[in-house]
């Protein structure tokens, strides 16, 4: 694996046969830093928002687990 850091950018290497779903998720993680750094959003916000979106999704799936 090589970095390297340009004046505009970070260029990361990784051979082929690496594993594609873990490159991946690591770029999705990467992508919502990067996001999260601009927000504006308090922590108590995010976690409300967490906490609905989280609520919300039991009552969509909660029959698939209780019978």
């Amino acid at each position: 694996m090589d970095i390297e850091r340009t004046e505009n950018e970070i260029l990361i290497r990784v051979p082929k046969t690496t594993d594609l779903g873990g490159v991946e998720r690591l770029l999705e993680y990467i992508r919502f830093r990067e996001i999260a750094s601009k927000s504006k959003a308090s922590q108590e916000e995010i976690d409300e928002v967490a906490a609905d979106s989280k609520k919300e999704w039991w009552k969509e799936n909660k029959h698939r687990f209780i019978k």
